[in-house]
C-alpha cells in the first residue's frame, strides 16, 4: 500500500485548522519537529507504513464526526454537549504520543513460498519520553500551548478503552468508567480509533 504523504497531510492539517483553535500553530510545528508525518500509525500491525499515522488520524476523526452525527437524532443532547471541534480535536490527534516511539529497521519475514526474507519494517522504543500512551499524547499537547477542554482530554487519554486500563488498578478502572460516564466524547473516539483500524484500515491479507 502507498500513502499520497502530502494529501493526507493537507486533508489533516485542513481539518485541524477548522476548529480555528488558538494554539493549532505551534501544535503543528510540534508534530513536525516529532515526527508525526512521516510515523507509522504500529509497527506490525494497521497502518504500519510511512505516513500511516496521519492517515489512521484522519480516518479516525471521519468515523468519529460520521458517529457524532449519526447519534444526535438518537440523543438530542449531543447536539450541545459535544461540540463539533471538540471531535475533530480529540480524534485528530489522540495518537500524537506514537510520533516518536517507531524506529526503522530490518524484519524477517516469510515471502509467498514459505522462506524467510529480509524487509524494511519498524521497531518500537520508549526511550524518548516514556509517558504512557493517551496520557502521553494530552501532555504533549499541553506542553504544544493547546487548550484542551476536560472532555478533549479524557477522550484522548482513554481512546484505547479497556485496553487502556491497568487491571490491577481500581483508579484506572474508576476513573475510566466515569470519564465514559460524564462525557460521551470519550466513548465516541474510542468506537472511532476501533472502527478506523479494524475497518477503514484493514487489508487483502487481513482478509485471508
Amino acid at each position: 500500500m502507498n500513502l499520497d504523504l502530502k494529501a493526507n497531510k493537507e486533508e489533516f492539517l485542513q481539518l485541524l485548522r477548522s476548529t480555528e483553535r488558538d494554539g493549532i500553530e505551534d501544535v503543528i510545528s510540534d508534530l513536525e519537529q516529532l515526527g508525526f508525518f512521516e510515523a507509522p500509525a504500529s509497527a506490525g500491525h494497521h497502518l504500519n507504513i510511512e505516513g500511516g499515522l496521519v492517515k489512521h488520524s484522519i480516518n479516525t476523526c471521519k468515523a468519529a464526526l460520521a458517529i457524532w452525527e449519526a447519534m444526535k437524532p438518537l440523543e438530542p443532547s449531543l447536539e450541545s454537549e459535544v461540540k463539533r471541534d471538540s471531535v475533530i480535536i480529540a480524534s485528530l490527534l489522540h495518537d500524537v504520543c506514537k510520533s516518536d516511539i517507531y524506529k526503522r529497521s530490518v524484519k524477517k519475514r516469510k515471502n509467498a513460498l514459505g522462506q524467510w526474507e529480509d524487509c524494511e519494517g519498524y521497531k518500537v522504543t520508549y526511550k524518548e519520553f516514556p509517558m504512557g500512551h493517551g496520557e502521553k499524547s494530552v501532555v504533549l499537547l499541553l506542553c504544544s500551548g493547546l487548550d484542551l477542554s476536560d472532555a478533549e482530554m479524557l477522550a484522548i487519554r482513554w481512546h484505547m478503552g479497556a485496553w487502556g486500563i491497568n487491571m490491577n488498578s481500581y483508579e484506572d478502572q474508576r476513573c475510566y468508567d466515569t470519564a465514559r460516564n460524564l462525557y460521551p466524547l470519550v466513548s465516541i473516539i474510542q468506537t472511532a480509533d476501533g472502527l478506523a483500524a479494524s475497518i477503514m484500515e484493514r487489508t487483502a491479507d487481513d482478509l485471508e
